[in-house]
């Protein structure tokens, strides 16, 4: 079948969320942390799913008509099958019902694949912020882009 699914996250998601997390991130977020960030009104958690099983998931928080992106994450080997452009779209959408103008986010400097992936979707660079990352200490790079114009 192999067919992907979008959608909102549910509570029963954040425990398979947490276990990405502690394989994806160094800097990985406790599942106590993902459910306190489920439970806020200005936060989205949008996963994506192959044939039932937890692929993807993106975090965003929405506030005063701008979204900022905390997290995008896809399996390793789900990577560069156009999971994470899935998602990014259902956040759009999102967005747009929620009046949110401009998306940003910061992704590690050394993180290319990331930074070339956005710059694909339209997010430009917007500057650096020095020595923003912890365990590696690491400079994120600001990227951000306008919505609906």
């Amino acid at each position: 079948m192999n067919t992907l699914e979008i959608g909102r996250a549910g509570m029963e998601d954040l425990a398979k969320i947490g276990q990405m997390e502690a394989e994806i991130f160094p800097d990985a977020w406790s599942e106590k942390a993902l459910t306190e960030t489920w439970e806020q009104k200005t936060s989205v958690m949008i996963t994506a799913r192959k044939d039932g099983e937890l692929i993807g998931y993106l975090i965003v928080y929405l506030v005063e008509g701008e979204g900022e992106i905390a997290r995008i994450a896809v399996k390793q080997e789900k990577r560069r099958q156009g999971v994470a452009g899935h998602m990014l779209l259902e956040l759009e959408n999102i967005c747009e019902e929620q009046k949110i103008g401009r998306l940003l986010l910061e992704v590690r400097e050394s993180n290319l694949d990331a930074i070339s992936f956005y710059k694909d979707k339209g997010f430009t660079e917007d500057g650096l912020r020095k020595a923003y990352y912890t365990d590696p200490k690491e400079d994120a790079v600001l990227m951000s882009r306008e919505l609906g114009r």
